[in-house]
């Protein structure tokens, strides 16, 4: 016999509904007083007020505390090695990127690094990490490569991944993230016909991402490198328009991809694209508080008609965020989302941006991820800052 649980003395419970939400329809909470949830085998069975629930022979009482559902956090780089203290230390007094990887720093020192690292040493560094994460409320959470100088450590990374899938929710991708200095269309298609291929045929990814940027790839490259990845059964994703918008998001609303994130440098007619398509813009403001880069159009995509997501972006160089839940409130100030919205970007959008739909809300027949909050009202969860407003998370009915 399965074991049923309810849930019970929730102030509130507060969710979107299940799926992909667009536009003004990102507003729309379901907000219950004095809720009640009944789990069982890890899925959602009922959701509704406490007087109206059905008998069960287990009850946990949550204390009086708001509920909303687990977080997902649909774009990190949290498996690394070593550091980029000193690229911080020297950004901040005014050095140019351009002289900071002429020194030996930048994103070739993080991919020096991590080349360097054994699988074990990778998991190791990246469990702390994951760790605070879920803390911050993620309960699912996307990890990419992308810092291997060759495939070798490119395996690795993901080899690290898929060891700590046993102890976290994680969907794996694989980042073409930097072109060699020399012998690009070489690169480009060991991408297509050996890497993608061994990835595919391992299962140690589930979708392919490409940086497409001037000091990156280009939209060719990454046409090919996306339909290398189609061929062999791999979802798609994008990082586009950070720096300049050269046509990667359009690429990605063409080719459907899942997501296109950072759009830092998006315009009106990436947004115009992303409000017609499906594929589901994800926003990074992190990046934008780390950087002093402009933010990403959250308010006007939403206005559009867009579906939006949120995400850290962890990374050593550009994003040292380690909350998801900071993130959330983040978008809220940075990006001019509601708090609403930005809950609907963390957890059914975000969700979507992975091709996941079965997580983010608190329906019967979801996931039963879900956060218990330290306080009765659920805005605290956008309000704070640097301090965590989750008291309890729960991981398929379970409390971790």
């Amino acid at each position: 016999m399965v074991t049923q649980t309810l849930f019970t003395n929730i102030s509130q419970l507060v969710t979107p509904a299940p799926g992909v939400q667009r536009g003004a329809a990102m507003r729309d909470l379901t907000v219950i007083p004095d809720a009640a949830i009944l789990v069982s085998g890890g899925v959602i069975r009922w959701v509704g007020p406490r007087a109206e629930a059905p008998g069960t022979a287990q009850e946990h009482d949550l204390g009086g505390v708001a509920v909303v559902p687990g977080l997902t956090d649909p774009h990190t780089h949290a498996v690394w090695a070593g550091d980029r203290l000193a690229d911080f230390e020297a950004r901040v007094q005014g050095v140019p990127y351009e002289e900071i990887l002429a020194r030996g720093g930048g994103i070739r020192s993080s991919m020096r690094a991590t080349g360097a690292a054994s699988v074990d040493e990778l998991v190791a560094l990246a469990r702390p990490r994951l760790e605070a994460l879920r803390s911050s409320g993620a309960t699912t959470v996307e990890v990419k490569s992308g810092y291997g100088m060759d495939f070798d450590a490119e395996l690795r990374m993901l080899q690290a991944i898929r060891a700590l899938q046993a102890e976290f929710q994680l969907v794996p991708t694989l980042l073409i993230h930097v072109p060699p200095t020399e012998g690009r269309a070489e690169y480009v298609q060991a991408v297509c016909h050996d890497l993608i291929p061994t990835v595919a045929r391992d299962g140690m990814a589930t979708a392919v991402d490409v940086f497409t940027e001037r000091e990156a790839f280009t939209v060719d490259e990454t046409r090919a490198i996306l339909q290398a990845a189609k061929t062999h059964g791999l979802q798609t994703k994008l990082h586009a328009d950070q720096f300049h918008a050269i046509g990667g998001t359009e690429l990605a609303c063409e080719l459907g991809a899942l997501s296109v994130d950072h759009l830092e440098a998006s315009g009106p007619a990436q947004i115009a694209a992303l409000a017609a398509s499906n594929t589901v813009a994800t926003i990074l403001p992190g990046v934008t508080l780390h950087l002093g880069l402009p933010a990403a159009p959250g308010r006007a995509l939403i206005d559009a008609g867009a579906a939006v997501a949120v995400g850290t972006d962890l990374n050593p160089g550009s994003s040292p965020v380690f909350s998801t839940q900071l993130a959330l409130a983040l978008a809220v100030r940075l990006c001019r989302l509601t708090p609403a919205e930005a809950l609907t970007s963390s957890t059914v959008n975000a969700a979507a941006a992975l091709g996941l739909s079965d997580r983010g809300a608190l329906a019967p027949g979801q996931r039963a991820d879900f956060l218990a909050l330290h306080s009765p009202d659920w805005r605290d969860l956008p309000y704070t800052l640097g301090a965590n407003p989750i008291r309890n998370v729960f991981v398929g009915g379970t409390r971790l």
